[in-house]
């Protein structure tokens, strides 16, 4: 199983870790947004992760966002799930339905019409 990823607990020493570059952010936004380059993208040097935002109109918001996701991505990456015990039923609770099950059938039997021949 692969080992889990680490990461700095301090945004500054995360983003020395990081590769980041600025873009103009495309879609719409209107004349702001053809100007300035405050589109993040930031590349995780160790893992090769790649995160992109373009959601605020400051590039230095848009860097904490990219972080933000960056840590939601690692912990998403580091999950596993819990391993499964494997349980046994008793055997005195499968005598007990066994029971159950022929008295219920044993009503539903007297249930029925009786015979011409009786």
């Amino acid at each position: 199983m692969t080992e889990k990823i680490r990461l700095p607990e301090n945004d500054d020493d995360l983003l020395a870790e990081c590769k980041a570059s600025a873009f103009r952010s495309s879609g719409s936004g209107g004349q702001h947004v053809n100007v300035t380059d405050s589109a993040v993208r930031l590349v995780h040097v160790p893992t090769g992760l790649t995160i992109t935002s373009q959601k605020e109109r400051s590039q230095y918001l848009n860097k904490r966002e990219c972080l933000k996701k960056l840590r939601n991505m690692v912990e998403k990456l580091n999950y596993r799930k819990p391993k499964r015990v494997p349980t046994k039923m008793p055997r005195s609770v499968k005598n007990n339905n066994l029971a159950k099950k022929a008295q219920h059938s044993q009503k539903k039997s007297l249930r029925s019409r009786p015979s011409r021949d009786e």
